[in-house]
């Protein structure tokens, strides 16, 4: 298998990444790491990997990584492995994975899989592959400030502190979208493909991630208190329920006329508000063990 790995994330991730590799390797499994150099450099790795006919890619990152790497293996037969080693890690909740670096091993090493059904985000010039979410208007602004330094040291609590920030400092222009036809407008909008957000919150209960079609969350009041009320809500399993919050269904969502809004991607900010979301072509075989 081939392991790809960002060598910037930090000793501490580095240590748990050797901790599962040590594992495959005692047990006489084939273990190739390649390291990125730059952003999106874990696509291209992942695309000619899967052009040599590797049977199985091994995202070792957060949820921006594994998207990086399932941009290169969408369409292709080989399948997706991943080491969480991110912040929060939603996607390897969503899908119940271990995290013990035993169990890690195991997982790599059965193969057992599940279909993963991302989404394309359209932007100016060139489609991006995501696995869990894309999020405009204030979740955008939210990591668009975020400090990578701070975010190393202080992990979740980097996105707590530049929530709290934001709440004061965005200012909340109205996000103009149609989903499956039908007009909307809202503060924020998060178009997601599994149930959780921000590690193991809930926020969409319908959502599949083993199937095509999303979970579009509207927050539709503007300003500090709603979204302070989301941020308290959020760790109480209440967002959903929370006023001025309002999820739907849909497979084809459009923004239109819009003025520049923040956007993010499974935690990584994007340069440019998309234009559109739609479902990728076919699934990619996850390793779940």
């Amino acid at each position: 298998m081939l392991v790809i790995f960002n060598p910037i994330a930090g000793r501490r991730r580095a240590t748990a990444l050797w901790r599962v590799l040590d594992l495959l390797v005692e047990n006489g499994i084939n273990v190739e790491v390649a390291e990125t150099k730059y952003a999106g450099h874990a696509t291209v790795l992942a695309r000619e990997a899967a052009e040599a006919g590797r049977l199985m890619v091994v995202a070792a990152g957060g949820d921006g990584t594994i998207a990086e790497v399932a941009n290169g293996l969408l369409g292709s037969d080989t399948a997706l492995g991943i080491i969480p080693l991110g912040t929060a890690n939603v996607l390897a909740k969503e899908y119940k994975l271990s995290t013990t670096a035993r169990g890690i091993a195991n997982a790599l090493a059965y193969k057992r899989t599940q279909p993963l059904w991302p989404g394309v985000v359209r932007l100016r010039g060139r489609d991006q592959v995501f696995v869990q979410m894309v999020g405009l208007g204030f979740d955008g602004a939210v990591v668009h400030g975020l400090q990578p330094l701070l975010k190393r040291a202080i992990g979740r609590g980097a996105y707590v502190w530049q929530s709290l920030w934001e709440s004061v400092a965005y200012p909340f222009p109205c996000v103009r979208l149609t989903v499956d036809g039908h007009d909307y407008e809202a503060a924020s909008v998060v178009v997601s493909k599994g149930r959780l957000y921000g590690g193991p919150y809930l926020l969409a209960p319908n959502a599949m991630s083993t199937a095509p079609g999303f979970q579009v969350a509207l927050f539709e009041r503007p300003g500090t208190f709603p979204a302070l009320l989301a941020g308290a809500a959020l760790p109480l399993g209440l967002l959903p329920h929370c006023p001025g919050v309002r999820v739907v269904a849909g497979s084809d969502i459009t923004f239109v006329n819009n003025d520049e809004i923040m956007t993010q991607s499974d935690g990584d900010a994007l340069p440019c508000t998309p234009a559109a979301v739609v479902n990728a072509a076919r699934p990619i075989s996850l390793i779940v063990g």
